[in-house]
């Protein structure tokens, strides 16, 4: 039985590249997620969670400390040095109100400053090792730290980092063919071709990829079929939960820190640029009495509002400047929505920049791209969703109206911080130290590469590679 606290415990569990379009509760076709679909039932899905600045360290960033990049100053994947000494992490505010922190699978990356506790799983995988089930090795690892934390006599906050829908996408048996039942090496089919074509990445798929794969599906399924293998997991973490007699004075938590771009694009199954697909993550939140279950939210919001959420439903405070608002008011109905005017970054293996709005998405990439990108991207998304045709051409007075948005925000967020825009001032953010910035999309091609998954672990663990 849980040990009787004072405050409430929290359980945040990040999902490295979800995509909420990917997902059974967010209208996908395929059944996905319907664990997690039963856990919304019993509380609240936001339906419009916008990670604002992609990728995985800094969105991190935001969700561990409820400030937006100008308040870290993290935008780069591969940031330099720890995050700023003057900001304290959700760890570190909840310490000072006597929780017992752990986190699970996140330890070295800037983001994960302040636990008291640092456990890890085998996260990663590739062809000639074997299908590789990673939500279970978290499980091995997370179910008995939780009887630990449930058996003290503090509250606690367990941080539970999940790499599934993260490449590799190696899903063990039956979740491989879940999906699929066509012939993935059918030479007939030359969807893969681009892909194995793509320099910076090939050498990394072909060592997860089936040698000889031809069929563009046949990986997409491996994704889908990693998030249901990921979701049945969960479903042991959530029992557990149950069977500590925590569920009543625990807030649960699961969010994805970043989407996926799969095939879309020709941004191959990786998580860079910002279309939608990589923005649009999941939010889902359980805490019986004070969240409503089956509750659906369609306001709009962002990592950097999680923070101050968990803090409001905890009890707890903190002296520490947050750049977003709680969510219990859109939760009880105060407020529709947060800003629909949101400004993004991607800094991973494109430098970027722009302003998201229900209708619009506008794109400026700040040098040039190793997928030889236009500089400037428009998008309608309320008659073009999956961000296909690029009506910048068409509406300069448009692109001109965005790009002042962002100018006026960026000199607006400059002046309440103090600081400079960090996309803006973060020479060799893609770890090469012989090159400041790229001058041309063939530079960034021949230098950024992936060879093989264990750099890929190094990367995503805020590695340089140089």
């Amino acid at each position: 039985m849980a040990a009787a606290q004072s405050r409430p415990n929290l359980i945040l569990m990040g999902i490295d590249s979800i995509r909420a379009d990917h997902m059974s509760g967010y209208g996908y076709e395929r059944l996905t997620t319907p664990h997690l679909d039963k856990f919304a039932d019993s509380g609240a899905l936001f339906e419009n969670t916008i990670s604002a600045h992609i990728p995985t360290t800094s969105a991190y960033g935001s969700m561990l400390t409820g400030r937006d990049t100008f308040g870290t100053q993290v935008v780069a994947l591969r940031h330099r040095g720890g995050l700023r000494p003057d900001i304290k992490t959700l760890p570190e505010m909840l310490r000072t109100v006597g929780y017992d922190t752990t986190c699970v699978g996140f330890t070295g990356n800037p983001s994960s400053r302040g636990f008291d506790n640092y456990l890890d799983y085998a996260a990663w995988g590739s062809w000639a090792t074997g299908r590789s089930p990673k939500a279970q090795n978290l499980n091995e690892v997370a179910v008995p730290e939780l009887e630990r934390l449930a058996a003290g006599d503090r509250p606690f906050f367990l941080f539970l980092r999940h790499m599934d829908p993260h490449a590799p996408y190696l899903p063990p048996a039956p979740y491989e063919r879940a999906f699929y039942h066509g012939n993935e090496l059918d030479s007939g089919n030359r969807s893969m071709d681009p892909v194995m074509a793509f320099k910076p990445f090939r050498d990394f798929f072909r060592m997860w990829m089936p040698p000889g794969i031809t069929d563009k599906d046949y990986v997409i399924a491996q994704y889908d079929g990693a998030i249901a293998y990921m979701d049945a997991c969960i479903a042991t973490l959530l029992e557990s939960i149950t069977a500590l007699g925590l569920d009543d004075n625990t807030l649960v938590v699961i969010n994805g820190d970043h989407g996926e771009t799969l095939y879309d694009h020709e941004c191959w199954f990786d998580h860079h640029g910002i279309y939608d697909n990589v923005l649009h993550v999941p939010l889902l939140m359980r805490f019986p009495d004070r969240v409503p279950a089956g509750l659906r939210v369609a306001g709009y919001n962002q990592h950097k509002d999680l923070v101050p959420t968990i803090l409001d439903y905890l009890g707890a405070e903190t002296d520490q400047v947050l750049d977003g608002r709680s969510l219990r008011k859109l939760v009880d109905g105060e407020v529709e929505t947060f800003e629909t005017g949101i400004y993004i970054t991607e800094c991973t293996w494109m430098r970027k920049h722009g302003w998201r709005t229900p209708q619009f998405k506008y794109m400026h990439a700040l040098e040039p791209d190793f997928h030889f990108k236009p500089e400037i991207e428009l998008y309608d998304l309320s008659v073009d969703p999956g961000e296909d045709h690029n009506i910048a051409p068409e509406h300069p007075e448009l692109c001109n109206y965005f790009e002042g948005l962002i100018q006026a925000w960026i000199a607006k967020r400059e002046a309440e911080t103090g600081l400079p825009n960090p996309v803006q001032n973060q020479p060799h953010w893609h770890g090469n130290m012989d090159i400041e910035y790229f001058s041309s999309s063939q530079e960034a091609y021949d230098t950024l590469h992936i060879g093989d998954p264990v750099q890929g672990q190094r990367l995503q663990a805020g590695e340089s590679d140089d």
